[in-house]
């Protein structure tokens, strides 16, 4: 929740000043009341604008709510479902997450599923369990022609704005670990079609550290993205290891 119209507008325009490595692919996702006027911006650019939320249903009787429909107008090609703040703090589940990321390939758009444990999880060590189940109930409505079409970002709850992130270790166990599941629920479909992400206190400093293993395609970055300058000098790090 940062960033209104004239700070979104600031941002955007002080980014495209800057030299990004264009290899990259790069995603905004702005609050709602922001996604016009970052579309305004990035819209002769090769940056792509996604949503925080999204409700899965076309529309009807859901005051506060925003529909794939919606998103699409306003240039969405990404939204995040499942973040660990809304599964904690609004109640989202396993259901809502799995609804919401069909509701996304429906409309032609790209849903980012966020799976992750809580502390008291990774000390019980249940951070398998919990991931596997999270992602399953996910992919329980997605067609295996869809998963190029899929990112899953781990995310572990106890690392986002911690900034104590989870070793390069953990997170390319994790991300091995969601490849695993993807070809036990696919019987025809390659592991490799589905992009996995990192987050939880990512930054410039850390990013190449996880983007050593090519099981693991990019970072979900939150706090760090907030001044362009740094979120510049994120995206052009996350290639450091891969030429």
């Amino acid at each position: 929740m940062n960033k209104h119209t004239a700070e979104a507008s600031d941002f955007g325009e002080r980014f495209c000043r800057l030299d990004i490595d264009e290899r990259v692919e790069v995603v905004i996702c702005p609050p709602f009341v922001s996604l016009e006027t970052c579309h305004r911006i990035f819209g002769h650019t090769k940056v792509k604008i996604g949503a925080q939320n999204v409700h899965w249903e076309k529309s009807g009787a859901f005051t506060g709510e925003i529909s794939t429909q919606m998103l699409s107008y306003l240039g969405c090609e990404y939204v995040v479902v499942g973040h660990s703040e809304r599964r904690q703090m609004f109640c989202e589940t396993d259901d809502t997450v799995a609804k919401k990321t069909a509701a996304c390939l429906r409309a032609g758009l790209s849903p980012i599923v966020c799976v992750g444990e809580t502390l008291a999880e990774r000390k019980q060590k249940m951070t398998r369990e919990v991931v596997r189940r999270q992602a399953r109930a996910a992919l329980s409505q997605v067609r295996a022609q869809d998963l190029a079409r899929i990112v899953v970002a781990y995310e572990p709850v106890w690392a986002i704005g911690s900034g104590t992130p989870a070793t390069a270790e953990d997170a390319l166990a994790v991300a091995s670990e969601l490849r695993m599941l993807v070809t036990e629920m696919f019987e025809n479909a390659s592991a490799e079609r589905i992009r996995v992400q990192y987050g939880g206190s990512v930054n410039a400093d850390n990013i190449a550290d996880f983007m050593q293993s090519a099981d693991i395609d990019g970072a979900l970055v939150g706090g760090a993205s907030l001044e362009p300058e740094g979120f510049a000098g994120l995206v052009n790090s996350a290639l450091s290891k891969r030429v």
